[in-house]
């Protein structure tokens, strides 16, 4: 079990560059500095949930609200191309805090990886599992 004093989303005054950009009842908008994912950020909920299979529904509801303020925050902001939505869960999946946080990602059609999506480098023949299933 995680130490909520030493979770850097329950305390984000821990990690000093990180800022909260927009919020609601039961969530945060964050973002912090990037040099590569430019206004890329992070929607937590304010009360410590592993995954977001742990939300509540209001949590799931403030969520989606606050996703839309942020699409138009960012919009505004950054006249991103595209986006990136997703949940990372549990440490196979590549959460590494271990607090529900969707990433939200602007894309931009000068970017390398333009038109290359979440599961881009997942479905891969490379990333195919030797167990002897299908």
């Amino acid at each position: 079990m995680i130490n909520l004093k030493d979770c850097p989303l329950c305390n984000i005054e821990l990690e000093k560059k990180q800022k909260v950009v927009l919020k609601n009842k039961h969530c945060l908008f964050l973002q912090m500095p990037q040099e590569v994912l430019i206004g890329s950020g992070i929607i937590i909920p304010i009360k410590h949930r592993e995954t977001v299979f742990d939300l509540t529904k209001e949590e799931w509801a403030a969520t989606f609200e606050l996703l839309k303020e942020v699409n138009f925050y960012l919009d505004e902001k950054y006249e991103p191309d595209g986006y990136n939505i997703g949940w990372n869960c549990y440490e196979v999946a590549g959460q590494d805090i271990k607090h529900a946080s969707l990433h939200v990602i602007p894309r931009f059609k000068e970017e390398p990886y333009a038109n290359k999506g979440i599961r881009s480098f997942l479905k891969g023949s490379e990333n195919k599992r030797d167990n002897g299933n299908p």
